[in-house]
């Protein structure tokens, strides 16, 4: 009868720890998903900064690993504006380059059409705009690029109309 006592008594305790780590995991990961921002500015500072420091590339090698697009025309959300834009994208390295080169007409395209759609001309004017849009940019691009991250966005070309 003793023995059982103590049975019963450390199956107790090693089931209220489990409940009390399970609970405890529960919370951290609430709390860590509360911390994100929701700002795309911060969201772009975040991913720039896992981007893993090196030495300063060469402008040949920033050349290699920079794609670019040309020339994309679309609606602005809301209005009878449109915009015609170009793009110049600086991944890390070759591979990312490569992938991202494999999206170009799809994926990337496809995002950076429907960035653009759903903005204003008030929200797309002036440097805090552009700024605004690249920083949506590189939140929505980065997550399908697996061999590299995007490191910087320019816009090259920017016609408001």
């Amino acid at each position: 009868m003793f023995k059982n006592k103590i049975f019963i008594l450390i199956v107790s305790i090693l089931i209220a720890i489990t409940l009390i780590l399970t609970a405890a995991f529960v919370l951290w990961n609430f709390m860590e998903k509360n911390n994100e921002s929701k700002d795309p500015a911060a969201k772009a500072q975040d991913a720039v900064a896992s981007v893993k420091p090196t030495k300063a590339p060469s402008a040949e090698a920033v050349k290699a690993n920079t794609a670019i697009i040309k020339d994309i025309l679309t609606n602005l959300s809301g209005s009878q504006n449109f915009i015609k834009i170009s793009f110049a994208f600086e991944l890390e390295n070759a591979k990312g380059k490569a992938e991202f080169d494999s999206l170009l007409d799809s994926a990337v395209k496809g995002t950076i059409v429907q960035a653009l759609g759903d903005l204003t001309k008030d929200q797309i004017e002036g440097s805090k705009g552009s700024d605004s849009l690249t920083s949506t940019l590189m939140n929505k691009l980065n997550p399908l690029l697996h061999e590299g991250k995007i490191k910087q966005i320019w816009i090259t070309d920017k016609v408001l109309q």
